[in-house]
């Protein structure tokens, strides 16, 4: 493995021979770890896709109860990729970090208590037959499995694509383009997993065939670690830059202490001699004029935390993009249970309704980078065409679209319930709008994020800045969590049975999804404001000393 790190002297210097760097990462290498994604997150998403279907027909949760858990435990999915991203940063570096948290394997434990505790008896849980009540043994190996997977690929997630942008190098005038387009295939490989989970291992799972679902999963997941392996003598390697929780630690006493002192001017402050900061592996970030009573070290240090509180505003207003997000693995899922699914003498699982959220991102993330970028290029004159800011706008505005076409749908969907029937005659292709619009707007919230994040992010925190588009995504789960808690505890009173009921066709779920529709829209005008005040990061080039400012980002 070519371990690449910056040294303090004239002129920016990489301490390992320049045939070696040669030979080690790029695009063959990158294309390694595209693969070891799709693969991760199909083994992934073979769980937590139908995950809430199996609440429902195999432990016996009514809806809004199923809901509620899959939003917790995908929160918790996403909040363990900080955990990841502070050992990648700090101490283990990105490779070690993905092999050691691929190593925990909660799949196997799944596919173990599926078949021994819960699926009883064999093919239970297809809809119409129902499986015998389970023993506590066999829920709680149920949720240890479950959460074990959290952990794993919550861990492996952020690291692994900040690893991949690792492997193109910053002297390279053509590093910038490579990593723009290596996060879009990135995101794309993602989905590529996510489709087959969602068609082909949906379609057994909800035939009953849960334990199958899972050992394919299972051998999925060891794949991907072998594969990942295979490239350990030929990746790029960033040494891991010490702890930061530290460095922002003592910027914060620092300015405590010094709060009634005059701020330093950029002169004073201290920083040393060249290209690179007094934090091991990390480039020096010029002065800013930002929160001025915080300059009390030196200047990088200081900086670094400024970079982290200035992207803090732009994150929080990506948290009520996640609530919608979220809903695809859950009231969507419940949503085309009760509708019309069948196509002749084929059952359609509600749960491979997302195949077409899937279809969308893998067609617009062609159509972004095919078609938009170039146009957006000659119009705008930005080599970027749209900016990462501005696509996340986009993908704010698409997700309140899906919500409002939800909420249609769904109005639709009570219109044609028979009292006698659970399910409405409603045809479930009545979804298919709300599915694109997510897929299409993950092209813009999604990819848009880990471009941004990722580039924003200083150097010794670079896995930090792709962990925190994936807490956003935590947040919104447990957003989301939170408001069908207060949605249910509000409107479920006296005789009536609240807007997201055990039995839908008595409950107002569009009411619901309007609701997310409306909090989105506030969301977004927020969102300019702080998009508009957002001034982007400064650096130095690891080649020449010349600081450079990456592109004015304006939304």
């Amino acid at each position: 493995m070519a371990v690449i790190e910056y040294l303090s002297t004239n002129e920016t210097e990489i301490k390992i021979n320049e045939e070696i760097i040669k030979k080690s990462g790029g695009w063959k290498f990158a294309s390694l770890l595209l693969v070891n994604q799709g693969l991760a997150t199909l083994a992934f998403f073979g769980v937590s896709v139908n995950l809430v279907l199996f609440l429902t027909r195999v432990l016996d949760q009514d809806n809004s109860d199923a809901a509620n858990n899959v939003s917790k435990w995908t929160g918790t999915v996403y909040l363990c990729s900080l955990m990841g991203a502070f050992l990648s940063d700090s101490y283990w570096g990105r490779y070690l970090t993905c092999a050691v948290f691929q190593l925990i394997l909660g799949l196997g434990l799944l596919s173990f208590a599926s078949w021994l505790f819960l699926i009883n008896p064999a093919d239970c849980g297809d809809g119409t037959k129902m499986c015998r009540h389970s023993s506590s043994v066999g829920v709680g190996t149920f949720y240890l499995s479950i959460y074990l997977i959290a952990f794993g690929y919550g861990g492996h997630q952020p690291t692994i694509g900040t690893f991949g942008a690792d492997q193109f190098d910053d002297s390279n005038p053509k590093a910038a383009d490579s990593k723009a387009a290596f996060f879009c295939y990135f995101y794309f490989a993602l989905n590529v997993g996510s489709l087959f989970s969602s068609t082909i291992l949906v379609y057994y799972e909800d035939s009953g065939k849960w334990t199958l679902g899972f050992l394919v999963s299972l051998g999925c997941a060891i794949i991907a670690l072998l594969l990942y392996l295979l490239g350990t003598s030929r990746y790029k390697s960033i040494k891991p830059c010490g702890n930061p929780l530290t460095r922002v630690t003592q910027v914060f006493v620092a300015a405590y202490r010094k709060w009634n002192v005059a701020p330093a001017t950029a002169d004073a402050l201290y920083e040393v001699e060249g290209p690179e900061s007094a934090i091991k592996g990390s480039r020096k970030i010029p002065h800013s004029d930002d929160f001025k009573s915080m300059e009390a070290l030196h200047c990088t240090q200081v900086e670094e935390v400024k970079c982290v509180l200035k992207m803090l505003p732009i994150w929080l207003c990506t948290i009520i993009y996640s609530v919608i997000f979220t809903q695809m693995v859950s009231l969507f899922v419940e949503q085309g249970d009760v509708m019309t699914s069948k196509l002749g003498d084929f059952h359609l699982p509600a749960a491979s309704m997302s195949a077409f959220d899937i279809c969308s991102v893998l067609s617009c993330t062609g159509i972004y980078r095919q078609i938009l970028v170039p146009l957006a290029r000659r119009l705008s004159g930005s080599p970027k065409g749209l900016t990462e800011l501005q696509r996340m706008g986009i993908g704010l505005v698409m997700g309140m679209m899906a919500m409002i076409a939800a909420g249609v749908t769904e109005i639709q969907r009570l219109k044609l319930v028979r009292p006698s029937e659970k399910k409405s005659r409603l045809s479930i292709f009545w979804q298919v709008p709300q599915y694109i619009l997510v897929g299409a707007s993950e092209v813009f919230m999604y990819v848009g994020q880990l471009e941004f994040f990722n580039g924003q992010a200083p150097d010794g925190i670079k896995s930090f800045g792709s962990s925190i588009c994936m807490a956003s995504i935590s947040l919104g789960n447990y957003v989301s969590s939170l408001l069908v808690s207060m949605v249910m505890g509000t409107t479920a009173r006296d005789d009536s049975p609240g807007w997201i009921p055990a039995d839908l066709n008595q409950g107002h779920m569009d009411r619901f999804f309007f609701l997310i529709a409306a909090l989105t829209a506030l969301d977004f005008i927020i969102y300019v404001f702080c998009a508009k005040w957002y001034k982007c990061i400064n650096l130095y080039t690891n080649g020449n000393h010349k600081e450079i400012q990456l592109e004015e980002q304006q939304n």
